[in-house]
């Protein structure tokens, strides 16, 4: 990196396009935030879907603008309340989702048709999305008019963050199926949320994240089209979701990187037309993993830096992380704060006011072409070995994002990178924070009203759903309406996977040699 920017050496493509022009490195909108705001959607979860849906209420009141559903363990791999492999984590890292009627409950008092919804569910996501639809009929919306997003992204899964349940190719046509289904019934929604922010939680570098992430998308695409779907039918439905991390002006280039690369991809590898196919439009989440629990108050100063990252970056939604939480799920108090930072950026900073600020920028531009080329480099190689899934299998993304994250670590150790109150700056005496506590009334609460669900319901309607599901995935119909159907007879989360598991097995890694 040099010391100076110029002419010289500021970037092989400055000022060659603007805001709301292909390739879209300086926004997929002509006028960006003058025109609309971002999404200000606080990712939230925790304990009874009674107690979420409370924080859900409070936190609309407080200026929030879109939701985000934190799931708790148990849920995201596929278990039930009273599963013994549930037990000690129901509620603990988000909310407790085991069926219909928690679904019903998480969402009471909450007009699906006005607020979009975006739900951080991948192994399960069918099942979940399945549950939402289903309250979205109940309350009278018209699917085609809903809007949200499921983060429905499996292979970073598999790449970094491991909550899986079956192996790689059932579930990608778990995911298929979904695309398949939102393309017809659902113009507004989106049914995937292509992620890397749990590859760059993991350890990676930002170019790491940018490549895995858009090769990640390129397999989805690609098994889309295998389906014998057209790629305009369902593209423009693909959303991204990246990290925004500490160093600024990395992560504003990488964003437009991320624009530009993925233009290319769709119009030059996949031959797409549509205006809207080849926009990339993300949601961005500031760095959990840089949260630190020595002096949690410099956590609101990291947050905000990384929150103006993401804003100058262009990001269409965005989550602020809340102060406490290296230690616990965040309380009400922090999550204010949180909300209240997104919105000091936009209403006070002047930041919103110029689409894509920073462009021409000798040393932005230079930035945004390094990051694309190095990114660029690792989906050759990704590419040269088959695809993602024969990546994953070879243990190549794992590695590289492994070494990374020790390279990392050995330069703190070091103290050649600096961490404020880690390992600069550091004190003896810390000042306590206000936590948000779980107790294991809420695992009992869920495991009672399972209980008796179970009773009440039809056993017969939901074994008969369960067999229909079961023959459909040993077929190749789309499983949805199948899924659909067993929600609506009550089975739950863990008997919807389990029914699934039957037919697909159980994924487990085994080391790379």
């Amino acid at each position: 990196m040099a010391a100076v920017y110029g002419p010289e050496n500021g970037g092989r493509e400055r000022d060659t396009s603007k805001p709301g022009a292909f390739p879209y490195t300086r926004g997929i909108h002509p006028q960006m935030y003058r025109e609309r705001l971002w999404t200000m959607r606080q990712f939230s979860g925790f304990a009874t879907p009674e107690e979420t849906n409370r924080r859900y209420h409070y936190l609309l009141r407080q200026g929030q603008t879109g939701l985000s559903v934190a799931f708790d363990l148990p849920t995201l791999m596929g278990y039930d309340a009273d599963d013994p492999n549930a037990m000690g984590e129901v509620g603990k890292c988000g909310v407790s989702v085991s069926s219909l009627e928690d679904m019903e409950t998480l969402f009471r008092g909450i007009p699906l048709s006005e607020v979009t919804v975006s739900m951080t569910i991948n192994s399960p996501a069918a099942v979940i999305w399945a549950m939402y639809l289903v309250v979205a009929e109940q309350q009278g919306a018209d699917w085609t008019r809903i809007s949200g997003t499921i983060q429905n992204d499996i292979l970073k899964e598999y790449i970094a963050q491991k909550e899986y349940i079956y192996p790689p190719r059932p579930s990608m046509r778990l995911v298929t199926d979904t695309i398949e289904f939102g393309a017809a019934h659902l113009p507004k929604f989106n049914p995937i949320s292509i992620s890397g922010y749990h590859i760059r939680e993991a350890g990676s570098t930002a170019v790491q994240e940018l490549a895995f992430t858009l090769r990640d998308g390129i397999e989805y695409v690609e098994w889309a089209l295998a389906r014998g779907l057209a790629v305009d039918d369902f593209a423009g439905r693909l959303s991204f979701f990246f990290n925004a991390h500490n160093e600024f002006f990395e992560e504003i280039a990488k964003y437009r990187a991320a624009r530009r690369m993925w233009a290319r991809i769709m119009r030059e590898r996949f031959g797409a037309r549509h205006e809207r196919s080849l926009k990339l439009r993300f949601h961005t989440q500031t760095a959990g993993c840089s949260l630190t629990w020595q002096q949690p108050y410099n956590n609101v100063v990291r947050t905000t830096l990384q929150a103006l990252a993401a804003v100058l970056g262009g990001t269409q939604s965005l989550h602020t992380n809340s102060l406490d939480e290296a230690y616990a799920l965040p309380s009400e108090r922090a999550a204010t704060l949180a909300l209240r930072t997104q919105q000091v950026i936009a209403y006070e900073s002047g930041v919103t006011a110029t689409a894509d600020p920073l462009g021409g920028s000798y040393f932005v531009e230079r930035l945004t072409d390094e990051i694309e080329d190095a990114a660029q480099e690792y989906i050759r190689r990704i590419d040269a070995m088959g695809g993602m899934i024969p990546a994953i299998e070879r243990g190549y993304p794992q590695r590289e994002i492994a070494e990374a994250s020790y390279e990392y670590q050995r330069s703190l150790e070091t103290g050649e990178r600096k961490i404020v109150g880690v390992n600069a700056f550091a004190e003896r005496e810390e000042q306590p924070v206000e936590l948000l506590q779980i107790d294991e009334a809420a695992a009992r609460q869920q495991e009672e009203k399972l209980s008796a669900l179970r009773k009440r319901r039809s056993n017969v309607r939901v074994a008969s759903a369960l067999d229909a599901l079961r023959r459909a995935a040993e077929g190749t119909e789309n499983t949805m309406p199948f899924i659909l159907e067993a929600i609506r007879a009550y089975a739950t989360v863990g008997e919807i996977c389990g029914a699934l598991a039957d037919v697909f097995g159980r994924y487990r890694e085994e080391a790379a040699s």
